[in-house]
């Protein structure tokens, strides 16, 4: 549906700038944003390989799962239908990490997987599962502590200080993450008295 979205608006930019006699303008800008798009893309990626190459010196030097032991009470009580033991577990968990330091698009995968296995709790059902709303409200609002492709496009842009980011968006993403949970909560357990 996004992409009949984006082909509409694009069309009728076009079609607008053929009969406003704007066409030279939307070509320009075409090609002007296509080159950022790729300078911004290379910009990307040497941050997230720097980040994702952290991560993997975290997980052999055994941080990964210090860290994934110091959270697993917590993630016990958010998904109390999840056995402690289960893959869903260590996706849910690797997701979160990845998510704490800002590495988004690393975190997708073992978001995608930890659904997965949510849905074999399921029982395959078509309907969403109490823990799978919870990881998808945690997920979406994710605690922060470095958010790499910000500083990252902060970079690119030529930011003075591209890590001054880091302090409100760690207040921010908190905020959020704390949200995100009472929400659950509460219509998780209005639901129930429902019901």
């Amino acid at each position: 549906m996004i992409n009949i979205i984006w082909a509409f608006l694009a069309i009728v930019g076009i079609v607008f700038a053929m009969f406003n006699g704007t066409i030279s303008e939307v070509n320009e800008a075409v090609f002007k944003g296509a080159k950022e798009a790729v300078t911004l893309c290379i910009g990307l990626i040497s941050i997230l390989v720097f980040w994702l190459g952290m991560m993997k010196i975290a997980e052999h030097a055994g941080l990964l799962d210090k860290l994934a032991k110091l959270f697993r009470p917590l993630i016990t009580r958010l998904f109390p239908e999840v056995p402690k033991d289960h893959p869903a577990m260590g996706y849910i968990l690797s997701n979160m990490m990845a998510n704490l330091f800002g590495l988004g698009n690393a975190a997708t995968p073992l978001g995608i997987k930890a659904m997965e296995e949510l849905k074999t709790l399921n029982g395959g059902s078509t309907e969403a599962s109490r823990s799978m709303i919870t990881f998808l409200a945690i997920n979406t609002s994710s605690i922060t502590l470095i958010p790499t492709t910000i500083i990252a496009i902060r970079m690119n842009y030529g930011s003075a200080s591209p890590t001054d980011i880091v302090g409100p968006t760690l207040v921010a993403t908190i905020c959020s993450t704390i949200s995100a949970i009472l929400i659950d909560r509460y219509f998780y357990y209005r639901r129930t008295r429902k019901g």
